[in-house]
């Protein structure tokens, strides 16, 4: 019977390490990836958008889902409206082949956006914006396109991370 108890110490000795890093990353504010902790002014926001269809609007309601807000349908029962004042994707071209193609290109998702509490201003206008670059080839047109689509959409995915760090911190 000693040794069942010897046996059991290197466990209990495990599940003693296990609590208390558990105990010290709690204690130093580590949280989940994607899920970001809101402050009290932030837990009932109305996000006002031109386009509420655009890819970061959708990126940045699941990502203030996902943070335990619950987003309103209506500013008036909002405790803080997060306007998007500016929501837009450019392309350019990068560089050109012998034949005055285009073989590469540059996507910038840009989005402007501020943050008001009734009449009190929580962040004052700001802007963030992620920049991409891809090749193209005439050939893979449908290929090439796809993969602007998808650079788009993790753009997205990026800013509204940026703003809910944004958010978080107020």
């Amino acid at each position: 019977m000693a040794k069942r108890s010897d046996a059991a110490r290197p466990l209990a000795r495990f599940a003693g390490f296990a609590l208390s890093v558990a105990a010290v990353l709690s204690a130093c504010g580590f949280h989940l990836q994607g899920r970001v902790p809101l402050p009290g002014p932030i837990r009932t926001p109305y996000v006002d958008s031109a386009d509420r269809q655009s890819e970061f609007v959708q990126s940045l309601r699941r990502a203030l889902l996902t943070s335990g807000a619950h987003p309103s349908d209506e500013r008036d029962k909002a405790s803080a409206v997060v306007s998007i004042l500016k929501d837009q994707v450019s392309r350019r071209v990068l560089s050109v082949s012998a034949a005055n193609q285009p073989t590469e290109y540059e996507v910038t998702y840009t989005v402007r956006f501020s943050v008001t509490a009734g009449d009190k201003e929580l962040l004052p206008p700001q802007e963030v914006y992620a920049t991409r670059s891809y090749s193209f080839a005439e050939r893979l047109l449908l290929a090439k396109g796809n993969e602007e689509t998808v650079l788009r959409q993790d753009m997205a995915q990026d800013l509204a991370d940026m703003v809910m760090r944004r958010l978080s911190s107020l």
